[in-house]
């Protein structure tokens, strides 16, 4: 992880960019759709039904950033293209162990500059029904509610931000 440019780094959390399908990215994806299939046991696999790839998580149209505590890895999320002027956020995971302590908005405001970044104006994202803390964060950090734009079978929440 040495070799990517770090987006922000504080005493205790560090953000870089890196590969979905590269360490420690692909062992924190491994650990949320195992915690997917758990939550929604009725549509296993499911998570891969909407596609977030690699590729599609890069520049020069997307990024994927990871959250490490020290040495340790804790969180991670993607961005892919919609359109133009429009980003989704996809695969945003923080480790059971570092919830509730703030990684998840730093999380969401890190992907938030991302977008900005690579010059999106709108966001969406959705979130399933058995995730109220994803909902409450995303609501409470002024995403609203739109109609369903991916048909995401595990999603009942669907979300979108229009950047200042």
């Amino acid at each position: 992880m040495t070799d990517n440019p770090v987006v922000t780094a504080d005493p205790e959390l560090s953000v870089v960019r890196a590969r979905a399908d590269e360490e420690p990215g692909a062992s924190l994806l491994a650990s949320m759709s195992a915690e997917i299939d758990g939550l929604y046991a009725e549509l296993p696999g499911s998570l891969d039904s909407i596609p977030a790839t690699a590729e599609q998580m890069s520049d020069p149209d997307g990024s994927f950033l990871v959250i490490s505590a020290g040495a340790e890895p804790v969180a991670c999320g993607g961005i892919k293209r919609l359109d133009a002027e429009t980003a989704e956020i996809k695969r945003m995971y923080v480790a059971g162990g570092r919830r509730g302590r703030g990684v998840g908005r730093r999380l969401l405001a890190e992907l938030e500059s991302e977008c900005r970044r690579l010059g999106y104006r709108r966001i969406r994202l959705d979130t399933g029904s058995d995730q109220p803390a994803a909902r409450a964060l995303y609501e409470s950090t002024g995403y609203r509610r739109i109609a369903d734009y991916n048909g995401n079978p595990l999603a009942a929440f669907w979300f979108e931000k229009v950047l200042a």
